[in-house]
């Protein structure tokens, strides 16, 4: 049996494995019985160490470096399929077993814990799991051995070819360029007709304006569907087989739009990958990164717009009259892109998000060069809150504890929201040379978007680069600018 074939054997493996832990991890994340969480850790566990075993093998091993060893020889896409398959080999094999199937054992029952802690806001509940995945992760990037910064390893994982240095600029553009901006429209003084935005919205009926929105979006419900839960999130196996989630608020009918319009965004991405990737490892979005550009585009792009209001405000008035009987369309339209400085991050305006972004990357930048450790993480928190936003929460449910990704042991993972928002940005302006976007989104035509969108990015799932799609799609490298522009343009109309 050649080398090529024996990979597609084992990998075909790797995945079954995968994508049992992928449902469960779905299962978790949804509907399972919080009692449930311990026996589940320990099955997990077991599924994990079997999916360890295949991905470090002898066999696998003597395949991708097989493979790689005649590198030259091999097709452009087995080439990417290889490179990325063997860069992912030669950081697990440096992990002992035993250590692998105690990690995900811990991070199988940390977020349980997470969100216990995040309920009763008590962040002691919640230090002694979250201070022994920062040490995991800090051992497992010393047996990687790669010569670099830690926290770069990490943001590495999300962003392929992203580092300090990248962010760093791309930040500190931010600090110089934008961050004033915000400061100009958080001062206006500029009043609004924004009551009706903690009004009470029943949950029942908010499930049905998200149930709506599902349509409007033009997501295939034969391949997915959509649930609740404490954070919202995307999950999925294959391009057939994409799920989603929201979160309902009473007091705050904003979350559980714009959630469902964000997730919608990573599964529609998810749904238009080409399914020639299913069984390769080049299947899935090609980055954090690019996903959130996704994500964010239809959020915020899309959805904060007057063009998507003017269309769909009146199913939400019909669904709500009573809330918003007196709320006309431009009322709305303002309450929709609201700019305050607000402790939570997923339900922060489009203005000030990135401040939220920059919190949380400095702190991750600090905890991984060991400035701090986890016992500092509220105060710091707390400190950081004020420099950019000028608040203190209240409590660590809505500081700290208001993110449920260090509980799963995503570090490195934050400043992918930054950047994808700026990508959406970059998008836009190109997507703008070459469809008429708010004409579209006024005549309720979002598949036309789609398929702008599964044309130019999604087809290609993991098989181009960030910075490939980017210059493909774009013409230009990574370019904050544009992003900056569409804030500062949208918002001064609104503000100044």
């Amino acid at each position: 049996m050649d080398l090529s074939t024996r990979y597609r054997e084992i990998l075909m493996k790797q995945k079954a494995y995968s994508y049992v832990l992928t449902i469960a991890g779905w299962d978790s994340n949804t509907e399972a019985p919080r009692g449930a969480f311990a026996r589940r850790a320990e099955m997990l566990g077991v599924i994990s160490g079997e999916l360890f075993q295949l991905q470090t093998s002898n066999e696998y091993q003597e395949v991708i470096n097989g493979l790689f060893e005649r590198y030259n020889e091999l097709d452009d896409i087995t080439q990417r399929e290889i490179k990325k398959a063997k860069k992912n080999l030669d950081k697990i094999i440096k992990i002992p077993k035993d250590e692998f199937i105690e990690y995900n054992k811990l991070i199988n029952l940390s977020q349980k814990v997470w969100e216990d802690a995040k309920q009763n806001n008590d962040f002691g509940s919640f230090k002694g799991n979250l201070d022994k995945i920062v040490a995991f992760n800090k051992k497992f990037i010393k047996y990687y051995k790669i010569d670099d910064q830690p926290y770069n390893v990490l943001l590495d994982e999300y962003e392929d070819g992203m580092s300090m240095k990248e962010y760093d600029n791309f930040f500190d553009t931010l600090k110089r360029d934008l961050v004033p901006f915000v400061k100009e429209v958080l001062n206006s003084g500029k009043v609004l007709n924004d009551a009706f935005i903690t009004d009470i919205y029943p949950k029942e009926k908010q499930k049905e304006f998200a149930n709506y929105l599902i349509d409007v979006v033009a997501f295939n419900r034969d391949n997915g569907l959509m649930k609740e839960s404490v954070h919202p999130f995307t999950w999925n196996t294959h391009s057939s087989d994409v799920r989603f989630t929201t979160r309902y608020l009473e007091d705050f009918m904003f979350s559980s739009i714009f959630a469902a319009i964000h997730e919608l965004g990573h599964a529609t991405y998810e749904q238009q990958i080409d399914s020639k990737w299913d069984n390769t490892i080049l299947n899935g979005g090609t980055s954090m990164g690019i996903h959130e550009s996704q994500s964010r585009f239809y959020e915020n792009i899309v959805g904060r717009s007057f063009e998507f209001w003017e269309v769909h405000y009146p199913k939400l008035l019909e669904i709500f009259p009573k809330q918003l009987k007196n709320i006309s369309l431009d009322d709305f339209y303002r309450g929709v892109n609201k700019v305050e400085a607000s402790f939570i991050r997923v339900e922060a305006d489009e203005l000030t998000y990135s401040m939220h972004i920059m919190i949380r990357y400095e702190i991750e930048r600090m905890l991984f060069s060991d400035e701090i450790k986890v016992d500092d993480l509220p105060k710091v928190w707390n400190e950081k809150m004020m420099e950019y936003l000028g608040i203190e929460p209240k409590n660590d449910s809505e500081g700290v504890l208001q993110d449920v990704h260090w509980s799963v042991g995503m570090f490195g993972y934050f400043p992918t929201y930054a950047l994808g928002s700026a990508y959406a940005a970059q998008f836009y302006y190109a997507m703008k040379k070459e469809i008429d976007i708010e004409n579209i989104v006024k005549s309720n035509n979002i598949k036309t978007i789609n398929k702008w969108l599964k044309e130019k990015i999604h087809q290609f799932g993991g098989s181009k680069t960030p910075k490939e799609l980017l210059l493909e799609v774009t013409g230009e490298e990574f370019n904050p600018k544009y992003y900056i522009t569409f804030l500062k343009e949208k918002y001064s109309k609104l503000y100044l």
